[in-house]
């Protein structure tokens, strides 16, 4: 499984005053699935994590895209429901928005936390190469949003590093919030099985675009 879901910190971020939703169209604090109550969310992290357990094949791989400031809830959260731990990674922004550079540092990186389940050992496919936990790349871009915007869109290299790292050919990939697709397009690339759900319309029509 490669995820990117809700970090519900719209709520947080509005709180603080700081306009980021001014400075780009769409930004994830206006929209509603990033604003519930912190237990709702939980229990909704953990709903998912328990069926996954149910889904993911032994040695399978779980890796979920997350704020930094919530990685420890959803360590605890994965871990509850049965699955083994194996670290946490950066994604680092070449070019993030230069949002109140002259106040603060810009924020450019985001976390992801990986999993394993029934063993401490999955597939890794880094022939015999040191491979960081800390990926780089640009925003995701223009030609990447060709068929429509999403406001947490990651980049296709991002998504395809973790998917040829983690998975062979053949295997299945899962997104269960895929929003626009990216995931499961880099495993349509790299010849994997793929499937994904999502909740809002919009985006599964850039998906399903995407996907040709």
């Amino acid at each position: 499984m490669l995820t990117d879901p809700p970090y519900n910190i719209g709520g947080h971020m509005k709180s603080r005053g700081s306009g980021v939703h001014r400075l780009r169209e769409n930004h994830f604090s206006i929209c509603d699935w990033d604003n519930v109550d912190e237990d709702v969310w939980e229990q909704h992290m953990l709903e998912l994590a328990e069926e996954l357990f149910e889904k993911v094949k032994t040695g399978g791989a779980v890796v979920v895209f997350m704020a930094i400031i919530k990685v420890q809830t959803l360590k605890k959260i994965f871990e509850k429901a049965g699955f083994y731990y194996k670290t946490t990674g950066i994604w680092h922004k070449k070019n993030p928005m230069p949002r109140n550079m002259n106040l603060t540092f810009i924020n450019s990186t985001e976390s992801w936390l990986y999993f394993t389940k029934g063993k401490p050992s999955g597939t890794f496919n880094n022939d015999g190469k040191a491979i960081h936990d800390y990926f780089e790349t640009g925003l995701t871009p223009k030609s990447e949003k060709a068929f429509g915007k999403h406001p947490t869109q990651k980049p296709l290299k991002l998504m395809s590093h973790l998917v040829s790292l983690l998975s062979n050919k053949g295997d299945v990939v899962c997104d269960p919030f895929c929003g626009s697709g990216t995931s499961l397009l880099a495993a349509k690339n790299l010849g994997r099985n793929y499937v994904g759900f999502d909740l809002n319309e919009e985006y599964l029509s850039i998906t399903q675009k995407r996907l040709g």
